[in-house]
């Protein structure tokens, strides 16, 4: 955090990145100071409800973050600022987005939890854009002209006023991340489940801090039921998240259903004495770790992985399988999971998985329709991102190894290979559905 006394004084001379949050009511002339390196500006957390008209002056911006603020309106100088390739002005009062507000190289922009009722046209001009994050707005629909935004590759459209998906949309040759609960369209309503048995908070005693994410946060603790038992035990925040609403996630893992590469859940808390929500799940052992990083501000929608993150042959595809099985069954129980990442898997070196996370997941009637096809075929796209992002990792076999088995790794790699391009396909009418992709990854390890 930076402060108006060191930019006043000149000690941020020279920085490319700057933020403030300290009750700005208006912008800071002393900021075009730092036009010919600042990059990105973090104003979020302020008062502020309008930005200057010669903003493009900070001609090296990038990345612009206004967040928590009081903008009622998209601010129409954004457009003006050539570099600018993120936007977030996520919990302002924004009612209204003009075209001009929308900058020629836009990737990635958030407007989460505000007061939109409608897009411009002119979006679909965004042709570099990837990235839009609109959970928590009053859209009714979206305009045709987004077809045009063939790079799109993550939507959150969760928690607005839509009555359909447009066919548009599911034909998009990258997409791959749409998050759509909470609108009122037939799509969209989470399954009928069984009752999920309610826990006592009383009879839980928390321990140490495990995580903390968009939705909530997770702790160990020790479950006093019928034996005293290690638990993870997940709070919500009971607040608007970038993916969508809480109560959708505990939908979505109550009604996922007993699988070995899904984290169980034992019930849902209740009595909490400030009425809070949330979930009893099992412990993942501490051998378990995150696959990868959530995508960075350069990477936009790709996760970042350690640099020496690498997987034999084997563990790949047992990862690749149980992912693929997975996803299989959410597809079955009409579940989208809608945020198929690395970042959201925690798996072990020998390629046990467990897929996590399911704050974006969409719900949709599993009855073979056109519909329920292409949204199945969207979340296949994510996997291919998986499997490609997997097989780029993927360490050679030991020295030693004989020419037959050799050339028997190298047909394997192949028809991963074939796999990942089939699951990547442009056209997702094209590519293959999970029980499909999971029988092909079967036989490329029949003796497993």
């Amino acid at each position: 955090m930076n402060t108006l006394e060191q930019l006043r004084s000149g000690a941020l001379a020279g920085s490319r990145r700057l933020t403030l949050s300290c009750g700005l009511t208006t912008f800071p002339q002393e900021i075009f100071t730092l036009a010919d390196t600042l990059e990105i500006l973090d104003l979020s957390g302020n008062a502020l409800s309008a930005l200057p008209h010669d903003l493009a002056r900070l001609h090296q911006l990038r990345i612009i973050f206004c967040s928590n603020n009081a903008f009622t309106e998209l601010p129409a100088v954004l457009g003006q600022c050539q570099q600018l390739t993120m936007i977030g002005f996520r919990a302002n009062q924004i009612c209204s987005v003009p075209a001009a507000a929308l900058p020629p190289a836009l990737r990635w922009l958030v407007l989460t939890d505000n007061q939109i009722t409608e897009l411009p046209p002119e979006i679909g001009r965004c042709r570099q854009l990837q990235k839009p994050m609109l959970a928590g707005n009053r859209l009714q629909a979206l305009p045709p002209e987004m077809a045009g935004c063939t790079r799109l590759e993550l939507l959150r459209i969760a928690a607005n006023r839509l009555t359909t998906l447009p066919d548009w949309l599911l034909q998009l040759p990258h997409l791959a991340w749409l998050a759509f609960a909470g609108n009122p369209m037939r799509q969209g309503a989470a399954p009928a489940s069984a009752p999920i048995p309610r826990i006592d908070w009383q009879s839980l005693r928390l321990q140490q801090l495990l995580g903390e994410g968009a939705s909530g946060v997770i702790h160990q603790a020790v479950w006093r039921g019928d034996a005293a038992q290690p638990v993870a035990v997940k709070l919500f925040k009971g607040a608007m998240t970038s993916d969508g609403l809480p109560h959708h996630e505990m939908a979505a893992c109550s009604s996922a259903g007993a699988h070995p590469n899904l984290i169980a859940v034992h019930g849902q808390i209740s009595h909490h004495p400030q009425q809070a929500s949330g979930l009893v799940m099992a412990l993942v052992p501490p051998h378990f770790r995150n696959l990868a990083g959530p995508p960075s501000l350069a990477s936009c929608t790709r996760d970042v992985y350690d640099a020496d993150t690498a997987f034999t042959l084997d563990a790949l595809i047992r990862l690749a399988r149980g992912m693929a099985s997975a996803a299989r069954q959410l597809h079955e129980r009409g579940i989208l999971h809608a945020d198929l990442y690395a970042h959201n898997i925690l798996h072990t070196g020998e390629g046990d998985a467990l897929l996590g996370d399911f704050g974006a997941a969409s719900f949709f009637t599993p009855d073979a329709g056109p519909l329920a096809l292409a949204l199945q075929r969207l979340e296949v796209r994510a996997f291919a991102c998986l499997l490609e992002e997997l097989l780029a990792r993927c360490r050679p076999p030991a020295d030693g190894h004989d020419a037959q088995q050799a050339q028997a790794q190298q047909t394997t790699l192949q028809a991963l290979a074939d796999l990942q391009a089939a699951c990547a396909h442009p056209d997702p009418a094209t590519r293959p559905l999970f029980a499909d992709i999971e029988q092909q990854l079967v036989r490329c390890q029949p003796d497993d």
